[in-house]
């Protein structure tokens, strides 16, 4: 089972490089929401379109950038659909072999929940007994969507220092 059996809503973690999007970026975005597209992982896509649903809940994980970890929470508020950027030959995630009659690729939108006065770091994450069997820790994960449980939910938000 790829969700985390709860009440409402699953659990997931999306990795973006801040250089590309950063939680700031979002918190900057009108009505704090932004489209999360430029996923090209058929894995990561399916996770998207197939499991990912409104109301589910997402850390934000800070990729390839020091320091390494979660900096917040964002909730899903529109389903998989179409990413544009696929369509468009201006963008770096353009794909000239999808079209909108079979796209290939899906985005979904989120909207930020809140910041974490400080991130939860990767070593935070590797050390606690309740996150460090995270699929974000495992060597050589690269997906950029992953399932969380509810359990390594409720760590990261006491690492955080916060009510989950």
């Amino acid at each position: 089972m790829l969700r985390a059996a709860t009440v409402g809503h699953g659990y997931w973690l999306f990795k973006s490089e801040p250089s590309t999007f950063s939680i700031d970026d979002l918190a900057r975005s009108p009505r704090q929401t932004a489209v999360w597209d430029g996923v090209r992982n058929y894995q990561a896509r399916n996770y998207l379109r197939d499991n990912v649903k409104v109301g589910d809940r997402v850390l934000f994980y800070h990729s390839r950038e020091q320091p390494l970890g979660i900096f917040g929470t964002m909730t899903v508020v529109r389903g998989a659909y179409p990413d544009p950027t696929q369509f468009d030959p201006h963008s770096p995630y353009f794909d000239p072999s999808s079209s909108p009659n079979q796209p290939r690729w899906v985005a979904v939108d989120v909207q930020l929940l809140q910041r974490f006065g400080v991130p939860v770091t990767r070593r935070q994450l590797q050390e606690h007994p309740a996150t460090a069997g995270m699929l974000v820790l495992r060597r050589g994960m690269r997906l950029s969507i992953l399932p969380v449980t509810a359990r390594e939910w409720t760590a990261v938000h006491k690492l955080a220092g916060l009510a989950p």
